[in-house]
């Protein structure tokens, strides 16, 4: 009996050094990202990860266990040791798989392995490869294959796959069954306190990559799809409903609803064209790389630059609906996906269709993508153009067509369309693999250049369009909205999920409409892509009450924020401070004025909690 009881401790054991493996294996990959941890914090890593890497193995050890309590009280029963090493060898093939999937998803997004990941493979899987096409593929199927000997091999040392059933009386085989579950149970959920274990029981530290090196990864994998397939609810309850409510309001109150106008008429052509990942760090006037978008550069002479603007979130399925319809991103949920819940916001189109303009959507992709497609059919679009409005030749890219065929292909569409109109265009050449037909404009397989190349030939795209458009009657009465889908990590790759640099974007309204006076002006109010519709609407004298969640920029009196979020935190910026706050680990991650009083901070984590709990809360209620 105690030598099956220590085979179960062997067994155990030998998940905790798979998972040792894993841990050291991540912390050497971003091992540039731990500079700034001393030797002792990263040390602490492997002992405060150990209280999620005991539920990990216990819910790994729990289907051995149960197999053996069968077979123990079957008398003439007797189970081959080879199904332990299949079970055995599987799992570690699996924890390999996702261990290389978690560097790269970390690596591009600056969190762990999660249910979004995979409920974007299963709503655009093409898209989602195509995504892959930065990822270092040969040092990944390195550390894959690495990893699943090194596990195979040490289970031949550690596990004992020979280990015998004893042979005890039920009177024994009942109580000490139920004991080993009892045990199994305890370990799983992280002890006898009142609440199962959770991150925040393995967080140690007020730096945040240590906080994720802590976590393991199938663990924390589970529990994130776990929370996500359960019936929603608000996990963002922070304070009372009315306390939240009365916070939010207070955000849009305004003492008078006004505008400044800088168009010269009220019925303009709309175009909004939605730049993929074209982050500040690449646009020179928002303090970014110098030479990457000269042309926008000489835009922003020509143009209305808004230029202390953040994105909702970290994809472009959150930017689309940010922009559009004025919604901010929902932090672990994505509302573009459900159709029930995304046919009930506004729209930009919905509303200027109502007021007698015409509408379509441009985009060289496949519009399905996350649910895209539904999303502009609900809206009011009168003309969708995506992939299939295209020949073979034209889609060249693995996301369809570049941007420049797009980009062409909407001035001719344009010239035949009803006056005024509104159009929404979307790019997509700046986006991984990063891939260009041409000799790329910054020279080298490093990934920061090769983002700053195709970031540099949608520049060259746009201002072939203009140049085009320009030649065209409806040019002199149409405003041009250039904005971004989102920001990018590159081409820095200093901006973590949590940093507001990493969400700061460009917002630049352009076009001969715009007044003279306003021409190469710059508006520092703080804001975000939520803002573009009341701003817009607000030019054009109609309605924006839909847009409960946009203020206009250009009113004098509008408070000025930002709001935005990741998979499971959120960021509030005001004039006065921003913080970032991990939900995972109930705790402020990182403050922009270190110097402001402790209520200041305070009181900008509470408007930020209370601006995601009532968000959260409409997207339940819709």
């Amino acid at each position: 009996m105690f030598r099956s009881f220590f085979s179960f401790c062997r067994y155990f054991v030998f998940w905790l050094i798979v998972f040792f493996c894993t841990r050291l294996t991540f912390e050497l990959y971003f091992y540039n990202k731990l500079t700034t941890a001393s030797v002792k914090e990263i040390l602490l890593t492997f002992i405060h990860g150990l209280w999620l890497d005991y539920s990990a193995a216990a819910y790994i050890c729990i289907t051995p266990l149960l197999v053996f309590i069968v077979n123990w009280f079957i008398p003439k029963g007797h189970i081959p040791a080879i199904w332990l090493k299949i079970y055995t060898w599987f799992c570690v093939l699996v924890i390999s798989f996702l261990t290389i999937i978690d560097l790269n998803i970390f690596r591009e997004w600056g969190t762990k392995v999660n249910y979004r990941v995979f409920n974007t493979l299963y709503n655009a899987p093409s898209e989602a490869v195509a995504s892959t096409g930065s990822s270092p593929i040969g040092l990944s199927i390195t550390i894959g294959v690495t990893l699943l000997v090194v596990g195979v091999v040490l289970s031949l040392y550690v596990v004992d796959f020979k280990f015998k059933k004893p042979y005890e009386s039920v009177s024994f085989k009942i109580p000490f069954s139920l004991l080993l579950c009892f045990i199994t149970l305890i370990i799983i959920r992280g002890g006898l306190r009142g609440a199962p274990i959770n991150e925040q029981r393995a967080y140690f530290s007020n730096k945040q990559i240590l906080n994720q090196a802590v976590l393991n990864t199938e663990w924390n994998l589970m529990n994130n799809v776990v929370e996500n397939m359960r019936r929603p609810y608000n996990a963002y309850e922070f304070m009372p409903a009315d306390k939240a409510f009365t916070l939010v309001n207070d955000l849009y109150a305004v003492k008078k609803d006004t505008t400044v106008k800088i168009l010269k008429t009220d019925r303009p052509n709309i175009v909004i064209i939605q730049l993929e990942s074209y982050t500040a760090d690449i646009i020179e006037s928002l303090g970014g790389d110098k030479g990457v978008s000269p042309h926008f550069e000489e835009f922003i002479k020509d143009g209305l630059l808004f230029n202390n603007i953040y994105a909702a979130g970290d994809r472009t399925d959150k930017g689309v609906v940010a922009i559009l319809s004025g919604f901010p991103s929902q932090a672990t949920r994505t509302i573009i996906t459900d159709d029930a819940k995304q046919k009930k916001l506004p729209a930009i189109s919905s509303t200027l269709k109502k007021a007698g303009y015409t509408t379509s959507y441009f985009y060289g992709g496949a519009s399905d993508y996350m649910n895209f497609k539904s999303y502009i059919l609900h809206h009011n679009f009168d003309d969708l153009s995506d992939e299939s409005s295209f020949s073979k030749d034209e889609l060249l890219s693995k996301w369809g067509a570049y941007d420049e065929v797009t980009l062409r292909k909407s001035v001719d569409y344009l010239d035949k369309q009803k006056h005024p109109f509104f159009c929404y265009i979307q790019t997509l050449s700046n986006h991984e693999p990063f891939e260009l037909l041409g000799k790329p404009k910054f020279p080298g397989k490093d990934m920061g250049n090769m983002f700053r190349s195709t970031a540099y030939y949608t520049d060259s795209c746009l201002n072939a369009y203009f140049e085009q458009a320009k030649k065209q009657p409806w040019y002199k009465n149409t405003l041009f909205v250039l904005v971004a889908d989102h920001g990018h990590r590159l081409p820095r790759n200093t901006s973590e999920a949590y940093d507001p640099r990493k969400y700061h974007i460009p917002l630049l309204f352009f076009g001969d409409v715009i007044k003279d006076e306003y021409k190469g002006k710059k508006i520092s109010a703080l804001g975000g892509q939520t803002d573009i519709a009341a701003t817009i609407l607000g030019q054009l004298n109609l309605p924006s009450e839909d847009f409960k969640w946009s203020k206009n920029l250009l009113n004098p009196y509008s408070k000025q924020f930002a709001f935005f979020d990741w998979d499971n935190g959120l960021g509030f910026i005001q004039p006065e401070q921003a913080v970032s706050y991990d939900n995972e680990g109930d705790k402020i991650i990182y403050t922009g004025n270190n110097t402001a009083p402790n209520a200041v901070t305070e009181n900008t984590l509470r408007q930020g909690q209370a601006y995601l709990q009532k968000v959260f809360t409409q997207y339940l209620n819709y």
